[in-house]
C-alpha cells in the first residue's frame, strides 16, 4: 500500500509559476513509475506527466511540453511538478498517482493509487 499527498496548489496569475509534491509513504517509493494528472471541472481527468522509476524517463502532454517539469528525489520519497508560464486553462486539481509499472504511462488505468490532489487556479 502506498499512501499519496499533494502540496503546493495555490492561486496564481496568468504566467507565473507553482512547484507541486506529492510526498510518498508506505512501500518502497523507488519501485514505483509516477505520475500526474489533472481534472477540470466538468471535464474527465487527463494525464499530464509521467516519470519512471529512476527518473531517467519521462514523458508529457503536449498541453504543457515546455512548460511543466516533472522529477522525482526517491530519498525524500518525493515526486515534484514544477509548473512554468502557468495559463488559465491549466486551472484544475492535480492528482499525483503511483503505478507498479516501473515506467508509469499516460493512462489512468494503469496506477494504482492516487492522492486526494491539490487545486491550482489559474487567473488572467
Amino acid at each position: 500500500q502506498v499512501h499519496l499527498v499533494e502540496s503546493g496548489g495555490g492561486l496564481v496569475q496568468a504566467g507565473g509559476s507553482l512547484r507541486l509534491s506529492c510526498a510518498a509513504s508506505g512501500r518502497t517509493f523507488s519501485a514505483y513509475g509516477m505520475g500526474w494528472f489533472r481534472q477540470a471541472p466538468g471535464k474527465e481527468r487527463e494525464f499530464v506527466s509521467r516519470i519512471s522509476w529512476s527518473g531517467s524517463s519521462t514523458l508529457y502532454a503536449d498541453s504543457v511540453k515546455g512548460r511543466f517539469t516533472i522529477s522525482r528525489d526517491n530519498a525524500k520519497n518525493t515526486v515534484y511538478l514544477q509548473m512554468n508560464s502557468l495559463k488559465p486553462e491549466d486551472t484544475a486539481v492535480y492528482y499525483c498517482a503511483a503505478s507498479e509499472d516501473k515506467y508509469g504511462s499516460r493512462f489512468r488505468s494503469t496506477y494504482d493509487y492516487w492522492g486526494q490532489g491539490t487545486q491550482v487556479t489559474v487567473s488572467s
